[in-house]
């Protein structure tokens, strides 16, 4: 399959896209297939991204990272979807290290980062969501106690992807109750919790088979024993601290989904062209050209919103409005053309083979995480249109 040309980017990118091609050559669509068939980890393919420094592109190079920019880690995420490949697998690494690279202590950051830069440690889980809040995050009720020297956690997350496949998760818990607290955004705090350690002593994993191979689970707190050394800043701040790095959680995922459209614009493209019916190629026809390239420029104009996104974002701006929309206009993209490269494959894109099929189901996930259409909505008309809160 052909790539779409890039779009104009300065060189040190370029090669960074070149070097991520590279790499997932050596994972084609037969390696994910087999994956998908098993629900199984694809090992090997987050090792090889390991190894090539990608995962630490964000870790400062004083602590063993690629010191890379936002920018670059978009480039590197957009990249790995566009070659076919899922970096769903990986890709909290690089936005969950980012709060404790901003808020953790010099000591924590020592101790961490070089760890999980080598490879030594993975930092792939996000506690955050709980079955009965959802979104409404403050609204969480997994507490976290003080007791001596530790927090006793008890309490449940949903939807916490890779806490099988991880070595820390990066958890937020209620240390103040609510009606204890001046304002909602107080009382919540994080935490680096060691798995390792906690599984079987107060923790319990459980996995949710889903429609797409993500490893995603259900985790439950039973008094678990969290050093107090392991809390990230302070107490009762953490979901400010958790702020930053949702937006940048966005922007990557966002990336991911603008390559994705990629790789469906041209697996359709390609596939128009060769595909003869009728005595023509398909691709002749109007009726199947111009979904194609409508899709083409949807992409391209959410590629615009994601870079201006990640470009502010390195300023330290306020980027809510920005991560919201790109993220939302990344993902109708790539769900545009998912939908668009079906019907331009017919029959055959149901058929395992031919990739199309994995692929769609994977992207429909970003209709709803890691926010929902909705909610980026009411964001931005009270946020930005300065419109009634809604909820």
């Amino acid at each position: 399959m052909t790539a779409l040309p890039p779009a104009r980017e300065p060189e040190d990118l370029a090669e960074i896209r070149r070097a991520v091609r590279a790499l997932c050559e050596g994972f084609p669509g037969e390696y994910w297939r087999a994956l998908d068939r098993e629900r199984a980890y694809p090992t090997a393919f987050v090792q090889a991204l390991t190894e090539a420094g990608f995962l630490a592109a964000l870790i400062p190079e004083d602590y063993g990272g690629s010191g890379l920019s936002l920018r670059a880690a978009a480039v590197i995420m957009e990249e790995i979807q566009a070659a076919g490949c899922n970096g769903a697998a990986c890709h909290a690494q690089m936005y969950v290290m980012n709060t404790v690279l901003r808020h953790g202590s010099a000591e924590q950051k020592g101790r961490y980062l070089p760890k999980i830069a080598s490879g030594e440690l993975r930092l792939q889980a996000f506690g955050v969501t709980e079955p009965t809040s959802g979104t409404d995050t403050l609204s969480l009720r997994t507490t976290a106690v003080r007791e001596g020297d530790d927090y006793v956690v008890s309490g449940q997350k949903i939807w916490t992807s890779r806490a099988e496949h991880s070595d820390l998760m990066l958890l937020l818990a209620r240390t103040t109750p609510r009606e204890h607290v001046a304002k909602r955004t107080e009382g919540l705090s994080v935490f680096l919790v060691d798995m390792r350690q906690a599984l079987g002593n107060g923790l319990e994993i459980r996995p949710i088979r889903t429609m797409m191979n993500h490893a995603t689970t259900e985790v439950f707190f039973d008094r678990m024993r969290v050093p107090a050394a392991n809390l990230i800043g302070e107490e009762g701040q953490g979901f400010r601290y958790i702020l930053s790095g949702m937006n940048a959680e966005r922007i990557l995922i966002a990336a991911e989904c603008v390559g994705d459209a990629k790789w469906f614009i041209a697996k359709a493209s390609g596939y128009a062209r060769e595909r003869v019916l009728f005595e023509r190629p398909i691709g002749q026809n109007q009726g199947v050209q111009f979904p194609i390239a409508k899709a083409y420029a949807q992409m391209r104009a959410a590629e615009l919103m994601v870079r201006e996104a990640a470009e502010l974002y390195e300023t330290g701006a306020n980027v809510g409005a920005e991560a919201n929309m790109a993220k939302m206009l990344a993902a109708d993209a790539s769900w545009a053309a998912a939908d668009m490269c079906v019907q331009t494959h017919g029959g055959f894109g149901f058929a395992e083979e031919y990739d199309v099929e994995r692929k769609f189901r994977e992207t429909r996930l970003y209709q709803v995480a890691p926010i929902s259409t909705n909610m980026i909505l009411s964001y931005l008309a009270e946020h930005v249109l300065g419109l009634p809160r809604s909820y």
